[in-house]
């Protein structure tokens, strides 16, 4: 694909997007910053349906994504309760997305990620005139739902302390029941909607433990929630999932879902989001009567997602493009040799490499997150911090810099005790290069990397739209998140450099298709990381409980990573096809992949 036509199908498929996000024009979308206390301020696109205004007030939901996660990455919720009238604020919680860092280390707890602050701002009628302010709640997944229950809570106790009805109509609490107990329930005053997973991996930390952990309908954190507005002879022993308990309007309606789903993958399922939009249509006894599976959010993933694939082949023909100027065309050699064809010893050394490298990337992970809660505490413990500030990244960037310099051992000791002996030359490896020229690569990069992201600011701007599917997406980003990319890259750097040094050095043979070349080097590069997930999900589905349990997070956020590191080696050998030099993938790659990351995970900076 050219890079005029990359271009062009980016602003096509963003246009599409847009369409989808705005429900074809009803919908207007547009981003806010509010001001909260101690200077923090809290960002959060607005969707306004038109049939909203000062005659017509709709009801307003916030929707507050959860740990790990930014405001686009709930865009679909978002999408589907505007469509039904409803006035949507998807925030940015605190320390993710475009937000400020927050001064609690329990921001989800003590603030709701930012959505107290705002339901206060919204509720006082000066914001929004088209908002009807008796008419307000809160929605969320995971940390996310833990803020819409806290929510309740604490605008529960004020409303008990003046003797009013409680700011927060309504809540769903999504992925999340840790926080449903009586000391927190006794004080709510909204109408309460429970979905949980039934298969979610983080039940082993729930009150009852294995499958039933997860089993909402004798769950005592589901049984709490109801019965904490019955009488004492109406106390129940196992729940009606689906039926609504109590009155909607004293704000005393209790109603439980158990979506047999997993909990990463909970937000972006039909059957879950169908049961959010009844929750809530039942609750505002909404005037826009659409069916609950009347739903158009998946159109925008798939626009969203040919964007995201679209943009990086996009960095290939632009890359070409680049190379033909002057300035960098003495970056352009003779892509070296390929190995000889392998004899019977040569593969079982390669494959043993193979294996040796996958086993230690899998058996590092775990290891590396406990060590990064000891190197980097503040980030560890949510406080904020310049040094590495990214508490989920930092285990990762530890893990990868021990594998690159691992994989690098591993490359240049089978060729001090093999390759040598069979003939390998080190010429065919790619790595011969000036001063001026190394220069210049990292320049070339760095351009390739401001036009990708200048152009996905420029797609942002006109659509409001970035690129993702589900969690993972390239998003825009603030300038001191540049700060963070500088400190990040020099470690992840190693890795990436390590990775291409190996793909186009020791996986290039003669007369072997290219695509099982570059087959075998994804796997190489992610099967160590896959390992993790198939251990956590064969003993989750055997046992009930997950193998890896204090760092369950950890292991959730590879699925997002896995994909990363399998088309990495893609990137790398078309890169050193183009050059014959093994620098300009790892360094193009390295650049916009780990800002990919950096962007999509909690980020602790001093405000």
């Amino acid at each position: 694909m050219g890079l005029k036509n990359c271009f062009a199908l980016l602003f096509v498929l963003a246009f599409l997007s847009f369409l989808v996000q705005s429900d074809f024009g009803n919908v207007n979308v547009k981003s806010h910053t509010l001001h909260s206390s101690n200077n923090q301020y809290v960002v959060y696109d607005l969707y306004k349906p038109s049939s909203a205004s000062k005659e017509n007030k709709a009801p307003f939901i916030v929707v507050v994504p959860g740990f790990q996660r930014s405001k686009e990455a709930l865009s679909n919720i978002a999408i589907e309760l505007s469509r039904r009238g409803n006035v949507v604020a998807l925030i940015d919680p605190y320390a993710q997305g475009m937000s400020s860092s927050s001064l609690s280390r329990r921001a989800a707890t003590t603030e709701g990620y930012g959505m107290f602050a705002l339901i206060d701002t919204v509720s006082k009628g000066n914001l929004f005139d088209f908002v009807d302010t008796d008419k307000m709640a809160s929605t969320g997944h995971s940390m996310g739902g833990n803020a819409a229950i806290r929510g309740a809570n604490y605008f529960g106790r004020e409303a008990i302390r003046e003797n009013k009805k409680s700011k927060l109509h309504s809540v769903y609490v999504s992925g999340y029941v840790l926080t449903l107990t009586e000391k927190v329930l006794e004080d709510v005053r909204s109408n309460v909607g429970v979905s949980y997973a039934l298969y979610d991996e983080g039940a082993f930390r729930n009150e009852l433990q294995g499958w039933d952990a997860g089993n909402m309908k004798i769950a005592p954190e589901a049984l709490r929630t109801v019965n904490s507005i019955l009488d004492e002879n109406q106390k129940l022993d196992v729940i009606e999932l689906e039926k609504f308990y109590g009155e909607i309007d004293k704000n005393t309606a209790r109603v439980i879902y158990n979506e047999r789903l997993l909990h990463p993958f909970q937000p972006y399922n039909n059957i879950a989001t169908a049961n959010q939009l009844i929750y809530f249509d039942k609750v505002f006894n909404s005037d826009v009567k659409l069916d609950p599976y009347d739903q158009i959010w998946q159109w925008k993933e798939l626009f969203t997602l040919l964007s995201m694939i679209t943009s990086l082949i996009m960095l290939i023909p632009l890359t070409r493009f680049l190379l033909k100027l002057n300035f960098f065309s003495e970056l352009v050699k003779e892509v070296p040799k390929p190995l000889p064809v392998q004899n019977r010893k040569g593969k079982v050394i390669f494959w043993s490499i193979f294996i040796i490298g996958a086993t230690v990337a899998c058996l590092t992970f775990i290891p590396m997150v406990d060590i990064a809660k000891i190197i980097f505490q503040k980030a560890s413990n949510r406080e904020l911090t310049w040094f590495f500030p990214q508490r989920m990244n930092n285990s990762v960037m530890l893990w990868a810099t021990f594998n690159g310099i691992f994989g690098a051992i591993l490359f240049f000791g089978s060729y001090h005790l093999f390759g040598r002996k069979a003939g390998i030359k080190k010429d065919s490896w790619g790595i011969k290069i000036t001063n001026i020229e190394i220069l210049k690569t990292f320049l070339l990069g760095l351009l390739v990397f401001i036009i990708y992201y200048g152009t996905l600011n420029v797609i942002h701007f006109i659509f409001h739209v970035d690129y993702r599917f589900w969690f993972m997406g390239v998003r825009i980003f603030q300038p001191q998140m540049v700060l963070v990319l500088a400190m990040y890259f020099p470690f992840f750097f190693v890795f990436f450099l390590s990775n291409s040094l190996r793909v186009n050095g020791a996986m290039r043979f003669e007369n072997q298709p290219e695509w099982i070349s570059r087959l075998v080097a994804g796997l190489a590069n992610s099967s160590g990381l896959i390992m993790i997930i198939v251990i956590q999900y064969f003993v989750f589905l055997y046992t009930g409980s997950v193998f890896w349990t204090t760092n369950w997070l950890s292991v959730n956020l590879l699925f997002g990573i896995v994909p990363m590191m399998f088309f990495l080696p893609y990137f790398n050998r078309v890169f050193f096809e183009m050059t014959g030099r093994i620098y300009l993938g790892p360094v193009i790659t390295c650049l916009i992949f780990i800002m990919i990351l950096s962007t999509n995970t909690v980020v602790y900076l001093p405000i």
